[in-house]
């Protein structure tokens, strides 16, 4: 089955301060995220980047996407094998390395989700992460290792 699915969003740049990019320092990063019926995310570079420290840049919404990629994958995964997972959150961090030219790439994400289920096999709840990541969009649009370190609570 070969299904194509569009995706579709708006970009706006907001940080023309009078005089647009004359000069590096002379300009903002930030730019506004919308999409047809849902609320904005401000953006901006990262701050060694010049960037604000406060609005979501670049690297955090892709390594976010990652994340959000990864439980929505392994919730499906979860309910086909029978697990009930009653809470799941992850910390999230990556390494991206900046190149001599000014440009860089990521070299590794690694996720951390803890999963808490209250019924299932605690084995097959771990395993379930595997099958997960196979399954991720996102994590199968990369070039670089998205590793996993799960842990799994068992309600009682």
């Amino acid at each position: 089955m070969n299904i194509d699915h569009n995706f579709e969003v708006r970009l706006e740049w907001s940080g023309n301060l009078g005089e647009g990019t004359r000069e590096y320092r002379g300009y903002s990063r930030h730019n506004e995220i919308t999409a047809k019926g849902k609320h904005s995310i401000d953006g901006s570079s990262a701050r060694v980047f010049h960037g604000s420290a406060d609005r979501w840049n670049p690297e955090e919404l892709l390594i976010a996407a990652l994340s959000q990629c990864h439980m929505l994958s392994y919730l499906h995964v979860a309910v086909s094998r029978g697990i009930v997972v009653t809470a799941y959150h992850d910390e999230v961090s990556g390494t991206m390395k900046q190149t001599d030219n000014g440009g860089g790439h990521f070299t590794s994400v690694t996720l951390r989700p803890v999963v808490t289920i209250s019924g299932g096999n605690e084995s097959d709840a771990m395993d379930a992460h595997a099958e997960a990541s196979k399954k991720c969009f996102i994590a199968a649009s990369v070039n670089f290792p998205v590793l996993h370190q799960p842990r799994i609570i068992v309600e009682h």
